[in-house]
């Protein structure tokens, strides 16, 4: 699913780290916990070659929790997106190809006959299951489980497994149908945990009666709504952990005004709808889902992450370029990167040397692995889903696909570990986008509030806490 419009190019809840306004925000509204610019942060970190980079580890305590609670294999995390590089070196070991599925068809052009999934990679349009020509994928499982295996980087959890359950187009749309597949598809095979770091296409928000909308446009959005919710059921009640991505419109999704990003396909069916808290955005506002907002390297709420009081349940390290002077990559998060859609974007060249700062390539130990940072909620949802893994790793109980642990005991968990952030003082934080300001308002207490839920997800507590 899409990100609103004036925030990102693509559809996928991620911001390109080069497409959003210069950011400043004054010293003084920064919240408590503080921690460096990650420019300032050396290459040479301990653990894995690219560990340096890895801000949002150490903000949640990952690289400390990764020698105590590593998770185990028994543990299956399910990730639906727009598919995995299984034969990535920082993703291979932990890559389980023989349960991964594919449930899209790529589409080469969209309803009006213009371009969308491009040519067809494979017989019948069905790419295998080891293949992201998109890359949003593989970065998000890399982050939650790329393994300690002296490639790269190393993910929240770098020892349980990754499943590819994709439902996502090339083009990085997310239809209802292979949603729906996909989520069956978790719960009938002992998944443990799924990340959704997407919304269902093509409305952004799916109202059930929006007067704006004709009468198949509104039996649409209720379908998705219903189809969603009933698949998410079915999901959670097999043990299934819901996690998903907030969303990047910078909107408070207890408030939102308007929606002019959708129907979002065929592109150039947009139109301006008013909207109001009656409509959802799926799966992030569905029942039973753990939605994560995104925060930055100083650990403020991201500029793009949406908000809100009744919508934010956890918060993670998204990253925000803008999070301190100037722009920069590096405040964003770095996982890996398929090869071939990094040289088909045109982002390194004939030799394989990146083309910019946002590409990263590690040749240690004679394989070359290539890593991308990205920032969004959909980089911030990975950090959650892997801190679900490591608990149910330590306290799940033998069942269907190896451990299972309920999902209501798993976000209990999840809530109880995770750090308070309270809101920022004032509550009315200003940001300075290109010199217009815009401002977020904070509500509700230190224990749940719209731009943090019940806290900063923490990876360390996860991983030595006795409930």
């Amino acid at each position: 699913g899409g990100v609103a419009a004036d925030r990102a190019i693509g559809r996928t809840t991620t911001v390109p780290a080069t497409t959003v306004p210069a950011t400043t925000v004054p010293a003084t509204t920064v919240p408590a916990t503080v921690f460096p610019d990650a420019s300032a942060f050396s290459e040479k970190g301990t653990g894995e070659p690219l560990a340096g980079r890895q801000w949002d580890m150490r903000m949640i305590g990952a690289d400390r929790a990764n020698q105590k609670a590593p998770g185990t294999e028994k543990v299956l995390v399910g990730v639906i997106d727009t598919g995995i590089d299984g034969t990535h070196p920082d993703i291979a070991p932990n890559f389980n190809r023989e349960l991964s599925r594919n449930f899209v068809t790529d589409r080469p052009k969209d309803d009006k006959g213009e371009n969308l999934d491009g040519p067809c990679e494979a017989a019948g349009c069905k790419d295998p299951v080891d293949q992201d020509d998109d890359g949003h994928g593989t970065h998000v499982a890399s982050t939650i489980a790329s393994p300690l295996n002296g490639v790269g980087i190393a993910g929240v959890a770098p020892g349980v497994q990754l499943v590819n359950i994709r439902a996502g187009q090339d083009s990085g749309f997310f239809f209802l149908k292979a949603s729906l597949d996909a989520l069956t598809y978790a719960g009938d095979i002992g998944v443990d945990v799924v990340n959704m770091s997407y919304y269902v296409d093509p409305w952004l928000f799916n109202c059930a009666a929006n007067p704006s909308d004709s009468k198949k446009e509104q039996l649409e959005q209720r379908a998705i709504i219903t189809g969603m919710q009933r698949a998410l059921d079915y999901a959670r009640n097999k043990g299934v952990t819901l996690i998903s991505a907030l969303g990047n419109g910078a909107t408070d999704l207890g408030r939102p005004k308007t929606d002019d990003d959708s129907p979002g396909y065929p592109r150039g069916e947009e139109k301006v709808r008013r909207v109001d808290n009656t409509c959802l955005n799926v799966p992030a506002e569905s029942d039973g889902v753990i939605s994560v907002a995104s925060v930055g390297s100083s650990g403020r709420k991201a500029v793009y992450s949406d908000y809100g009081v009744e919508q934010a349940d956890l918060a993670a390290p998204g990253g925000d370029s803008l999070d301190g002077k100037g722009a920069s990559a590096n405040r964003t998060i770095l996982a890996a990167a398929p090869e071939k859609a990094l040289r088909a974007k045109g982002r390194i060249d004939a030799d394989g040397k990146p083309k910019g700062a946002d590409v990263v390539r590690d040749c240690t130990g004679g394989t070359c692995a290539y890593y991308q940072y990205l920032e969004g909620t959909s980089m911030a949802a990975p950090h959650a889903a892997g801190v679900a893994a490591i608990l149910i790793s330590r306290f799940g109980r033998p069942g269907p696909g190896g451990v299972t642990l309920a999902p209501a005991t798993v976000e209990k968990y999840l809530y109880e570990t995770a750090t308070p952030a309270a809101c920022p003082s004032p509550r009315a934080f200003v940001y300075d986008v290109y010199g217009e300001k815009e401002t977020h308002l904070c509500e509700g207490g230190p224990d749940r509030n719209g731009f943090f839920g019940h806290g900063l997800v923490d990876a360390l507590e996860a991983a030595t806490f006795e409930p």
